[in-house]
């Protein structure tokens, strides 16, 4: 049997890793973050134990990663719903709505995540949480922001802290309550976006994680037009080694 291309082999990889940060933000979600091991999400997402080490050099980046992950899949979504639009402030409002949704929708894995960046190894940067960087930076040059520079650090640090303060336990702040004042800083009016009560155009909420890791996702056709489109997915993908075959 001839060796596997080199695309086909970046294809595998990348399934593989996907696998591995939606086990992730299952099990999270479930079980929370300690009672989760290592050797729990390498089964849920049916890959070899030692697999996982590959990818990722602990528990908490996996974890990190998985939910910068959701969070960025989440804002695209929101940002690219119908009806389409490159209105700045409408999209800063859907940016904000679909943070604040995700503390609401999510909350365990928020939590977890949230007090994950508080603790020693702190906040770690990956390809996930740079993609999601450069969202939240496009949606505030599209607001008309002069320093984006400035502005960029400035939203991210009134997202995270909205979405701690709507997860405190014991004395959490009411998502309405957040969004009025983040739009109040923004100038957004309350009808933008999509206000809580309100069902989000074309369900953006749902409790299915898989969407945000599915082989048909633009990231993957991304992907498979970078590398030639040859990989082939039967259901039966074989994980690749850290050499990059197929075992």
């Amino acid at each position: 049997m001839s060796p596997r291309s080199a695309s086909v082999n970046e294809e595998l990889r990348r399934r593989s890793r996907e696998r591995l940060l939606q086990a992730a933000l299952e099990l999270v979600s479930e079980r929370g973050y300690e009672a989760t091991t290592l050797g729990d999400i390498a089964d849920r997402a049916g890959s070899a134990r030692g697999l996982v080490s590959y990818y990722f050099p602990g528990k908490r980046l996996l974890v990190q990663s998985a939910v910068h992950r959701l969070m960025h899949r989440t804002l695209e979504e929101a940002l690219e719903r119908e009806p389409r639009t490159e209105d700045g402030r409408e999209r800063m409002a859907r940016a904000i709505d679909a943070v604040l949704g995700l503390a609401r929708e999510h909350p365990v894995l928020m939590r977890q995540h949230m007090a994950g960046i508080l603790q020693g190894e702190g906040f770690k940067q990956c390809p996930e949480q740079r993609r999601l960087a450069e969202l939240l930076s496009d949606t505030v040059v599209r607001y008309g922001s002069r320093d984006t520079a400035a502005d960029y650090p400035m939203l991210r640090a009134l997202l995270m802290g909205a979405v701690f303060a709507a997860l405190v336990p014991g004395v959490p702040m009411p998502v309405p309550v957040l969004r009025a004042e983040l739009f109040r800083r923004y100038g957004l009016e309350w009808e933008r976006g999509a206000p809580p009560g309100a069902e989000a155009p074309g369900g953006a909420y749902r409790e299915d994680l898989s969407r945000f890791f599915a082989p048909g996702s633009r990231e993957a056709e991304r992907t498979r037009g970078r590398t030639g489109g040859h990989g082939r997915d039967d259901g039966r993908t074989q994980e690749p080694d850290a050499a990059g075959q197929s075992k």
